[in-house]
């Protein structure tokens, strides 16, 4: 894997305020790097902060505290993001969850996918857009007659296609896909994690793939990181979490991952998870790195208490 960080998350938190005396985490402290070329897998059940930290790096939400550092610029700084807006905006784009609300239903889908094309100025004329935009569609499988259509016109699966045709059109450094095959069919899934690992190859695409779906992302990712309730409690390479779990809330998703054969599934110990299990009045949790690039979040003395390779679970 190529070392050179495209984008940091130093120390991230995004608190929401609900009223005087309570306050949502949705992101507590987190920090971890993405290098270019690699796709980066965040998973966990929802409300654990995934989509939050994607919507902080792209400037929707003002972290409460922590910087974002993108290609050594911090874009959490006001004045640098301003300064740098034109340049963040050409080479990061984001997927969002919600096909539906993220097309305008007044456009066609030609004008909503050359969009970006117009304001980044890239092609001379509405002829040269329009090249690629029928290029873009070809690789998201969606045939270039649609051009003259409507959003409301497409089945969720289409318009998250439409999402992504959109997002790779201007040829971005980095994107934030965010719940990107949520809504689409087991064949389609496969289409765009293909289409992903491809722009990855080919384009050297570097991406944040956001997504609940364990077993899909294990086929997309260079490296997983987990969520729970606002923390990231454990990262490592695809392989490596797959293979050795060491947070009982990671083995506790992927004991729950779908398997189809019913004898394996009657035969599998499902896991169940609790944060009450664990006792933090005597020692605090930390980032810690067990193994290389393997790092997880947990007491010292849980270490042991989890780690499969040790024998004692």
């Amino acid at each position: 894997m190529n070392k050179e960080k495209i984008l940091q998350i130093k120390n991230l938190k995004q608190y929401f305020k609900l009223d005087k005396n309570n306050i949502i985490k949705a992101v507590d402290d987190i920090s971890f790097d993405i290098y270019k070329g690699e796709i980066f897998g965040l998973v966990g059940e929802s409300g654990s902060g995934k989509s939050t930290i994607g919507r902080c790096i792209m400037n929707i939400y003002k972290p409460t505290n922590g910087n974002i550092v993108y290609r050594n610029k911090c874009i959490t700084d006001r004045k640098v993001y301003k300064k740098e807006r034109s340049f963040i905006n050409k080479n990061m784009q984001l997927i969002f969850q919600d096909s539906a609300s993220a097309l305008n239903p007044r456009m066609k889908i030609g004008d909503i996918i050359a969009e970006p094309l117009k304001i980044q100025k890239i092609y001379k004329n509405k002829e040269e857009r329009y090249e690629k935009v029928k290029k873009v569609l070809s690789l998201v499988g969606l045939d270039e007659n649609i051009i003259n259509k409507y959003p409301s016109e497409f089945s969720g699966g289409q318009r998250q296609r439409i999402q992504i045709a959109r997002a790779i059109c201007i040829d971005p450094e980095f994107i934030i896909a965010d719940e990107p095959i949520a809504s689409l069919d087991v064949s389609i899934q496969a289409q765009i994690v293909n289409l992903f690992k491809k722009l990855k190859k080919e384009a050297d695409l570097t991406c944040l793939f956001i997504a609940h779906d364990l077993s899909m992302i294990k086929h997309i990712s260079d490296r997983i990181g987990v969520m729970y309730n606002g923390k990231l409690v454990e990262l490592a390479t695809a392989d490596e979490l797959y293979n050795n779990p060491i947070h009982p809330y990671t083995k506790s998703l992927l004991s729950s991952i779908p398997i189809p054969d019913p004898k394996r599934v009657k035969a599998r110990q499902k896991i169940k998870y609790s944060h009450t299990m664990h006792d933090y009045s005597k020692e605090k949790p930390e980032w810690i790195e067990v193994y290389k690039d393997h790092y997880v979040y947990l007491a010292k003395r849980e270490i042991q208490l989890f780690d499969n390779k040790l024998n004692i679970v």
